[in-house]
């Protein structure tokens, strides 16, 4: 199995082993992988319609979705797709233009691929959905919907000299401009008729859908792997844990020597050990890195750069209790000109209890760094590959 070869790999801290794992299996391993499918758009798009068509459903039969003329989505609901094995689509809420500063919104992370339904025009709120898509690495089709009373209004407005095709190819060709001047290599458009879905692009889209569900099952499962990580990197922090104990009591016991700044030096000293140490372990040390941006072409340094445990400040912060027992001893000796008793109790006292929380606060960062640099690694890896 992928997932416990996977799970081994990380283990032992290889994960450009792990990911090689995963990436040489083929695609059809990939067919009992649940696919998440985030159905989105602004409100009255017809969505929860677009829903029902995939689902060979009307609007109030048992199991299909709720619609009507006012908004009656409000909460992300699920439809197992019957025609497609382990396909669920989401009915998500309207997203409205400046949707992100609201406190409801759904977490688009939680889904795997998604069908963008819009209606009319292309939105302010579609290229937001397109730049917040884009940026987690995914893909998506965009659904115009209600392309039948596009038509209606066309035949219309011109009774006798109106060419239906000539009509949805500027439909399609505005749709397309749009998704590419956002960025959008290669976009999928579909022009659809919910009332109707065996007109128009609708088995063109369910024949897209069949034809790249394996792929995007692959990166379904790819893109979970940070997640299935995270039991294997639990019990690594626990059998590392045991170190934080030893190390903060040399950097204390080092602290107690009657020396102004030897605690800092001391724990600055077993700290870069232990976090090396640590990057050994989780396989984040510059050669376990250099291996894998070999394999997915990605720089060392843009790896690195989704790790938290490398930043300066916070180290700095951490040690600044050390400045007391400094000062202390520097009075101590200069001015009272004695043994700086108080100043070794101090130092040493202070150098034990925050080195021993420093490095437990370094163990959690590296943990959740090796998630982190999972998923950078993946970032993009499979935009490219359907």
């Amino acid at each position: 199995m992928a997932m416990e070869e996977f799970q081994v790999a990380i283990h032992q801290g290889k994960l450009s082993d792990a990911l090689s794992v995963v990436q040489a299996k083929p695609l059809q391993y990939f067919s009992n992988t649940p696919l998440n499918v985030a159905v989105v758009g602004e409100p009255g798009s017809g969505k929860s319609s677009f829903v029902n068509s995939m689902l060979g459903k009307r609007p109030g039969e048992p199991g299909a979705a709720e619609t009507g003329i006012q908004t009656t989505t409000t909460k992300a609901k699920e439809y197992p797709l019957p025609m497609l094995q382990q396909v669920i689509l989401w009915d998500l809420p309207g997203r409205e233009e400046s949707y992100s500063a609201r406190s409801d919104q759904v977490d688009l992370s939680r889904f795997d691929f998604f069908i963008i339904v819009g209606y009319q025009r292309f939105r302010t709120v579609h290229a937001e959905l397109v730049h917040e898509i884009q940026a987690m690495g995914k893909r998506f089709y965009f659904v115009r919907a209600k392309t039948d009373l596009d038509l209606e209004a066309s035949r219309r407005r011109q009774p006798s000299g109106c060419d239906d095709t000539k009509v949805l190819q500027r439909i399609k060709e505005d749709c397309v401009t749009c998704l590419l001047s956002e960025s959008v290599i290669d976009p999928q458009v579909f022009l659809v008729s919910n009332w109707d879905p065996q007109t128009l692009d609708f088995p063109l889209l369910l024949q897209k859908l069949q034809t790249d569900l394996l792929w995007l099952k692959r990166q379904a499962f790819i893109f979970s792997l940070p997640s299935l990580s995270a039991p294997v990197l639990e019990n690594k922090k626990a059998a590392t844990k045991d170190k934080i104990w030893l190390n903060a009591l040399y950097s204390g016991l080092l602290g107690f020597l009657p020396v102004p700044g030897i605690s800092f030096a001391a724990a600055m000293f077993f700290f870069v050990r232990f976090r090396s140490l640590c990057y050994q372990v989780f396989g984040l040390d510059n050669m376990s890195l250099t291996a894998l941006g070999r394999d997915v072409g990605k720089p060392v340094a843009a790896l690195q750069a989704a790790m938290t445990s490398r930043r300066l400040i916070p180290i700095i912060l951490w040690r600044l209790p050390d400045l007391v027992g400094v000062v202390l001893m520097m009075v101590e000796y200069c001015w009272w000109e004695r043994f700086p008793f108080a100043g070794c109790v101090v130092s040493g006292g202070s150098s034990f209890f925050t080195s021993y929380y420093m490095l437990r606060s370094c163990l959690t960062a590296v943990a959740r760094d090796t998630q982190n640099v999972l998923s950078r690694a993946l970032e993009g890896r499979e935009r490219a590959t359907i």
